[in-house]
């Protein structure tokens, strides 16, 4: 018997399964369940179908003082176009990184061509699958070391709040898999749609995957200078060359220390944060506006269409035109003019 209900196979409609085990964070499950249940079409028409499963139905302790009922089982997998993974308290005293029967099973019964993702320390389970070898993934800080330990064969980044690597996420704590959800949403459906979840929800509409994570590190002195001012003052002025001296300059500090600064506090360097501003400004003109590819290049500080196109191409896979083509734009004749990319 089928699963997910037959107007939840519409092709507009994505099937989000959320496989849960034993000791989970109730907000984990709610962030997935919240997120993507609040994601709708311009016309209002919901976007996904969020559904949990369990290895046995029925009652499913939790690592708070509740249990809930869990209706489907693993067969659930097999339908779902996105699977995600939320953290158990059994994942912080693994004995071996191995997986039970049971839940072997139930993995490799999720369906091919399938996107799967894992929040928290629920990358343990897709590493145990062998699901991760190979690729970048990471974690909660804290299991960072068991992780390694463990599972020698995965690119493990402990530094970043998400990762994606083809059709695998993972996030770092709890409040990461808020950070994931959206990002998901804004590759499917685009900014506009990722955005109104967001404020919806009131939670911050993008942080990037490469932001670090929030890793306990001395205390600076209360006198040491941040380089926040200068990171809002570039967002006003992307159109702008900003080269690094100007940027150090507002936070009256030489070029070495305020790269060092930055990079401290953002995860990236001040040039790889630029790039990933210019692509999500670009995005959103690209989705939202009517400028000619063009005058999005511009806007978006890139200067060039050829620029442009190069570092869409490689945060999306796609160039400009095609970009527009699928998240939309006010209408055709947008399109019309987009032959530059």
């Amino acid at each position: 018997m089928a699963a997910f209900p037959a107007h939840d196979r519409a092709p507009d409609r994505h099937r989000v399964a959320v496989l849960v085990r034993p000791g989970l964070l109730p907000i984990e499950l709610g962030i997935v369940h919240q997120l993507f249940g609040r994601a709708e079409s311009a016309a209002g028409a919901p976007l996904y179908t969020v559904l949990t499963c369990t290895l046995v139905p029925g009652a499913v302790r939790t690592a708070a003082d509740v249990t809930i009922n869990v209706e489907h089982g693993p067969e659930l997998l097999s339908e779902a176009d996105t699977v995600i993974v939320t953290a158990s308290d059994e994942d912080y005293t693994p004995a071996d990184g191995r997986l039970s029967p049971p839940l072997a099973a139930a993995l490799a019964g999720i369906r091919g061509g399938a996107r799967l993702a894992s929040i928290c320390t629920g990358s343990f389970v897709l590493a145990a699958a062998g699901l991760l070898k190979g690729r970048r993934a990471t974690t909660h800080w804290k299991s960072c070391d068991r992780f390694r330990e463990l599972h020698p064969d995965v690119r493990l980044d402990p530094d970043v709040l998400f990762t994606e690597d083809g059709d695998i996420l993972t996030s770092a704590g709890v409040a990461s898999g808020v950070d994931l959800c959206l990002h998901m949403i804004r590759s499917d459906h685009g900014v506009a749609v990722a955005n109104a979840v967001a404020r919806t929800t009131v939670v911050p509409p993008h942080r990037d995957g490469g932001q670090a994570q929030y890793i306990r590190r001395p205390v600076p002195e209360p006198a040491v200078s941040s380089t926040g001012a200068a990171r809002a003052w570039a967002l006003d002025h992307l159109e702008q060359p900003l080269p690094l001296r100007e940027l150090a300059a507002l936070e009256s500090m030489s070029v070495r220390t305020f790269t060092r600064r930055f990079r401290e506090e953002v995860g990236l360097s001040p040039a790889q944060w630029l790039i990933r501003q210019r692509v999500e400004r670009a995005r959103q003109l690209l989705e939202e506006s009517d400028l000619p590819v063009d005058r999005v290049a511009a806007n978006a500080g890139f200067g060039t269409v050829v620029s442009l196109r190069h570092h869409l191409r490689t945060v999306t896979g796609v160039t400009p035109t095609a970009y527009r083509r699928t998240f939309g734009g006010p209408g055709p004749t947008a399109r019309g003019r987009d032959t530059a990319g």
